[in-house]
C-alpha cells in the first residue's frame, strides 16, 4: 500500500508519519521509509554528520507494526513499553529502513508486537513494542 492507502489506517500525518510504503498478510506487517535528509529530527542531529536518532527509528518500526492491529472505526497507537530494543547500525539519508513485524500477543486493547528494522539486509534496529489502541472501533 501506498502513503495515501497507509493515512486510511494509522492517524499519523505529515511530518510524524514515518512509512512510505507498506504490505500486510495474516500476521505480519512489512513497511519501509527512506530518508530524504531533510526531516526535522535530521536538523542538529548531528551537524555535518546527520544520522536517524534511535527514538525516531523506534517510531518508524512502532508505525510499521501499527499496521497488524485489527481495528475498525477512529483508533490511536499509544505506546506503552519498549523492550529488547537494540540499535545495530547508523541509518543516514538515503538509506531506506525496511521493517518487519509480526505479533507476539494480544490482551483485549494491548498488543504486544516484534519488529525489526533492516538497510540493505543489514539490522539496524529491533525489540518487542507494546501499544494500548484507544478510540471507538479496536477490536
Amino acid at each position: 500500500m501506498d502513503k495515501e492507502a497507509i493515512k486510511k489506517i494509522l492517524p499519523h500525518r505529515e511530518p510524524m508519519l514515518l512509512v512510505d510504503e507498506a504490505f500486510c498478510e495474516e500476521g505480519l506487517a512489512q513497511g519501509s521509509y527512506t530518508v530524504r535528509g531533510d526531516e526535522f529530527f535530521l536538523q542538529g542531529h548531528f551537524p555535518d554528520n546527520p544520522v536517524v536518532p534511535g527514538v525516531i527509528l523506534c517510531e518508524m518500526m512502532g508505525q510499521s507494526a501499527c499496521l497488524l492491529i485489527d481495528f475498525e472505526g477512529d483508533f490511536i497507537p499509544y505506546f506503552t513499553g519498549m523492550n529488547k530494543v537494540k540499535f545495530r547500525r547508523v541509518v543516514v539519508p538515503g538509506d531506506t529502513i525496511e521493517f518487519k513485524s509480526r505479533l507476539l500477543r494480544r490482551r483485549m486493547n494491548v498488543y504486544v508486537i516484534e519488529c525489526e528494522g533492516r538497510v540493505d539486509g543489514d539490522l539496524c534496529v529491533s525489540g518487542e513494542l507494546s501499544f494500548f489502541i484507544a478510540g471507538d472501533g479496536a477490536n
